[in-house]
């Protein structure tokens, strides 16, 4: 059997939901239980500071199933402060990056689990928004945080799926996604000069 038809056969017998290949994320789950330490990954961000509040965040290589990653584009995020808050508007600002990651996380973890439950959803809409007071930022108050006091989530879900389904998936997006864990409960930064 030449290589495109062997292709092709893979293709036919891959199930897809959602655009998740199902087949595969099975057989992904079987590999990491029959060999756990394949499921540890080390992702790497490398930053530069260009002037006042904009600086640069490159993502290239990372670890996981035993082997190390480089990508062919590595990807670059600018992040700056808007004018009233005295830069640039080079970038969305470090906190909206955290907003967009708990999107991206939240949105994926959900797609996954319905794929995977063979939920079909025709789209998915978020809107985020969360409250920070600079007075922490600042080091006027103690008693106020320096992040967020609250993010709110608001999902918008097109899918067949009776409601308490999509209810469901929301629940474990939330309890699943490793974006909302580092934001919900106290992860440990170790912070060093080199």
């Amino acid at each position: 059997m030449n290589q495109t038809n062997q292709y092709q056969k893979n293709e036919q017998k891959d199930k897809l939901v959602n655009g998740v290949n199902v087949t595969k994320l099975n057989e992904t789950m079987k590999a990491i239980k029959e060999k756990p330490q394949i499921a540890k990954f080390n992702f790497k961000a490398k930053g530069k500071w260009i002037d006042g509040a904009h600086s640069r965040t490159t993502i290239d290589e990372y670890h996981g199933a035993g082997q190390t990653f480089k990508r062919n584009e590595p990807f670059v995020f600018d992040k700056d402060e808007p004018s009233i808050l005295l830069g640039e508007d080079k970038g969305a600002n470090p906190v909206e990056y955290a907003l967009a990651a708990l999107d991206g996380c939240l949105t994926t973890t959900l797609i996954y689990h319905a794929a995977a439950r063979g939920i079909k959803i025709d789209e998915v809409e978020t809107s985020f928004s969360g409250d920070l007071d600079l007075h922490g930022f600042l080091g006027l108050d103690e008693n106020v945080r320096n992040g967020y006091d609250k993010i709110k989530v608001d999902f918008k879900i097109k899918s067949d799926a009776p409601r308490e389904k999509i209810q469901e998936l929301i629940e474990i997006a939330k309890n699943r996604s490793p974006v909302c864990d580092i934001i919900s409960n106290p992860t440990p930064v170790e912070v060093s000069l080199e």
